[in-house]
This record gives C-alpha cells, sequence and structure tokens, in this order.
C-alpha cells in the first residue's frame, strides 16, 4: 500500500498544514514518509510544490518520478495542470475549481477547468464556497484535503487525529471548524466523483 501526492497551489493557500496534517495521519498509522522540501516561493502568491510519498515498505526518495504520482492534490486550478506529468495513468486529480488570479494573463478559467475536466479521474470542488458555507472560509484548504482523502491510503479517522494535533493549540473552535471542513470535503467528493 502507497500513495505519492503531489501538492500544488501557491503560497498563503495552506499547503503547509494540508501536508502536515497528512503526515500526523501517516504517522499516527506508523507509515512511512517522506515529503520533499515545498519548491517555489511559499510567501503569499508564489507557487508552492511538494511531494508527499506514503508507504508501508520503507521509501527511497522523497522526490516522485514522472508518471508515478496518485495523486495530484491542487487548491489552485491552473497549478494542477502544471504537474499533470508527475500523474499515473489511473491516478486522480483533486482540484480547487476557484482561482487564485495573481498574475496579469492568468488564462481563461473556463479553459483550465476544462482542461482538468478532460482527465479521466477528476474531481473540481469549490472549496472556497464549501468553507464559507458552513462557517469557517479559512478552512478551505482542509475541505480540499477532505475531497482528496478518499484517494489516500490512511483511514479518515487518522486525518481527523491529525487536525487535532495540527490544531489543538489554537483551541476547540479552529478544531471543531476544521473537522467540518475535512467532513464537507470528504462528502462532496464522495456524491461527486468522476471517473470515465
Amino acid at each position: 500500500m502507497k500513495t505519492d501526492i503531489v501538492l500544488a497551489g501557491v503560497g498563503g493557500q495552506g499547503i503547509l498544514s494540508i501536508a502536515a496534517t497528512i503526515g500526523m495521519a501517516a504517522t499516527k498509522d506508523n507509515l512511512n514518509i517522506k515529503q520533499a522540501e515545498v519548491h517555489g516561493m511559499s510567501q503569499r502568491g508564489g507557487a508552492v510544490l511538494s511531494h508527499m510519498r506514503i508507504s508501508e515498505k520503507e521509501i527511497a526518495s522523497d522526490l516522485i518520478p514522472e508518471g508515478y504520482a496518485d495523486l495530484i492534490l491542487s487548491v489552485e486550478p491552473m497549478e494542477s495542470l502544471r504537474y499533470l506529468p508527475f500523474l499515473n495513468a489511473n491516478g486522480w486529480i483533486v482540484a480547487n475549481s476557484t482561482p487564485y488570479i495573481n498574475i496579469p494573463d492568468y488564462p481563461d478559467i473556463k479553459r483550465i477547468l476544462g482542461e482538468i475536466e478532460q482527465h479521466a479521474n477528476h474531481i473540481l470542488i469549490d472549496a472556497d464556497h464549501i468553507a464559507k458555507e458552513i462557517g469557517s472560509p479559512k478552512s478551505s484548504n482542509i475541505v480540499m484535503l477532505g475531497a482528496a482523502s478518499p484517494f489516500i491510503n490512511i483511514p479518515f479517522e487518522s486525518f481527523l487525529e491529525g487536525i487535532k494535533l495540527i490544531f489543538g493549540k489554537k483551541g476547540d473552535k479552529v478544531v471543531n471548524d476544521n473537522i467540518a471542513a475535512l467532513h464537507a470535503g470528504k462528502s462532496f467528493s464522495e456524491k461527486h466523483s468522476v471517473k470515465n
């Protein structure tokens, strides 16, 4: 059992919190995990990329070779397309449909979403809208993690424990908001997963 994940987005969208939660969940289940350093500009607005490899067996490298990723989890739609060469033939794209327009010539969003929709296995989710609906607009990144959770070989309960460990120092409200976000994302994914 293994899951190779490409995490993508831009700085300020909570990629590090996603990675930390996945890491805590994997550790709780005694799984091996390796994560490449976050590449790009992690300050607000710069492109961010991280490789995460999770396995029952020892992991030799923290970098995912092209064509080996099981999942691209992208909190920004255009960034998901940038890393398509990493995805394996049966892999999933789970992408936020809300763009983070940080450049003046940002491509047409309908075209970007259309390209994602051409991929065999994909989920497009308006994580920003869902986070606002549940009353926690800052937790759209955890909505994304919830949407991706069915495609990561870790029990859902372990993600819940990971959230408690990562956000526990911020108080019960923050923990409960993020747990609600995780459930909302998972629920969306289970209802809307598209496998061609």
